[in-house]
C-alpha cells in the first residue's frame, strides 16, 4: 500500500537459502526499524508512568521493557503482514511498494497468510485491532485515526500489566493524545499522487491544503494532553520540562521544516517521531529514577 502501515543473511543457512529467507524479513519491514520504534513508545511511556506511580523496582522495570518491546515488534511486523496481504495490488500500482515481497510476487499469499497465522500466535490479543486498519482505506479517509487509537492501546496494556488496574482518567488521557496521527499523516503525504490514481483512501487528501493545520492542532492537542496527563499522575519537574516542554520544541522545529508536498522531506519527518519518543520518555524515565533512588528530593514534587 502507498499510505503509512501500506502503512519502513549473506550466507545460505543450514535449512533455508538465503533468498527464500529476505522476502520474509522485508515483508515485516525488518530493514526499517522506525515504525517498530514507533509502535515502542506508548508501550514505554505508560510502563514508565506505571512504574513511577508504583515505584516499581529497576529490575522489574527493565524487564517489562524488554518484553514491551518484543511486543511492539510482534505486533507492528504482524500489522505490517496483514497489510501487505490486503494490498498486495494496490502496493503493485505505487512507484514506491512496488517491489514488496507480495507485490511483486516472491511471496506467495498462502505462505504470507501461514507467516501471519504464526505470528497472531505468538501475540493474538493484540493483533486484532490492527487487521481492520487495511480495509478502511478503502471506505473512509479516516485510517489513520484508527491507526492511531491502535497505536497508542500499548499505554494502556502496559499500565494495566504494571499496576493490576486502568486509572482511567491517566489512560483516557493518553488514549486520546493526536501524536500517532501526526507521523502517519506525513507519512501518507508521500504518496498522494498515486493513492488517487489507484482509489486510497486517507486524510492527507481529505483535507488537501487543511492538512498542515489540522496537523498543528493535533500537534498542540498531543502536548496539552502530555501535560494533563502529568497532573493526573503526579509526575515531577523533568517530565514536565523535558517531555512536555521537549515535546513542544521538537513540534515547532518538525512543522518549520517539512514540506508535506516533497516525499524526501515527509519520509524524514517521519522518522523524526520516532527521536520525538525518546524526548517524552527521557523526561519520564528521569522522574521514574528520581523518585526511586532520590525520594523525597524537591525535584520530583509536581510543580502544579
Amino acid at each position: 500500500m502507498a499510505t503509512m502501515g501500506r502503512s519502513p543473511c549473506d550466507e545460505q543457512t543450514t535449512l533455508i537459502p538465503r533468498q527464500n529467507v529476505r522476502p520474509y524479513l522485508e515483508l515485516i519491514r525488518l530493514e526499517k526499524p522506525t515504525g517498530t520504534i514507533l509502535m515502542f513508545w506508548p508501550f514505554a511511556w505508560g510502563l514508565t508512568m506505571a512504574a513511577y506511580k508504583r515505584e516499581l523496582t529497576i529490575d522489574a522495570y527493565l524487564l517489562d521493557l524488554t518484553k514491551s518491546l518484543c511486543a511492539a515488534f510482534i505486533v507492528r511486523s504482524s500489522a505490517c503482514t496483514v497489510n501487505d496481504i490486503f494490498d498486495r495490488e494496490l502496493d503493485a500500482g505505487v512507484e514506491r511498494t512496488k517491489n514488496r515481497p507480495l507485490a511483486s510476487g516472491r511471496i506467495s499469499i498462502l505462505a504470507a497468510v501461514a507467516y501471519l497465522i504464526m505470528q497472531y500466535v505468538i501475540g493474538i490479543a493484540m493483533f486484532m485491532t490492527f487487521a481492520v486498519y487495511p480495509l478502511l482505506k478503502r471506505v473512509t479517509h479516516w485510517p489513520q485515526a484508527w491507526l492511531g487509537f491502535s497505536m497508542n492501546f500499548g499505554f494502556v496494556v502496559a499500565w494495566t500489566a504494571t499496576t493490576d488496574s486502568i486509572d482511567w482518567n491517566v489512560n483516557a488521557t493518553m488514549m486520546s493524545a493526536c501524536w500517532w496521527y501526526v507521523p502517519h499523516t506525513i507519512y501518507a503525504c508521500q504518496d498522494k499522487k498515486d493513492d488517487v490514481k489507484m482509489g486510497i483512501h486517507s486524510t492527507a487528501l481529505l483535507f488537501g491544503y487543511w492538512i498542515r493545520p489540522l496537523l498543528v492542532a493535533c500537534a498542540v492537542t498531543f502536548v496539552v494532553m502530555l501535560t494533563w496527563a502529568g497532573i493526573l499522575n503526579d509526575q515531577g519537574h523533568a517530565y514536565f520540562i523535558l517531555s512536555v516542554g521537549g515535546t513542544a520544541v521538537h513540534l515547532v522545529w518538525q512543522f518549520s521544516t517539512v514540506d508535506l508536498e516533497e516525499p524526501s522531506s515527509c519520509w524524514i519527518n517521519f522518522q523524526r517521531n520516532g527521536h520525538l519518543g525518546w524526548t517524552v520518555w527521557g523526561g519520564m524515565m528521569l522522574d521514574y529514577l528520581v523518585r526511586i533512588e532520590v525520594p523525597n528530593t524537591e525535584f520530583l514534587r509536581p510543580p502544579f
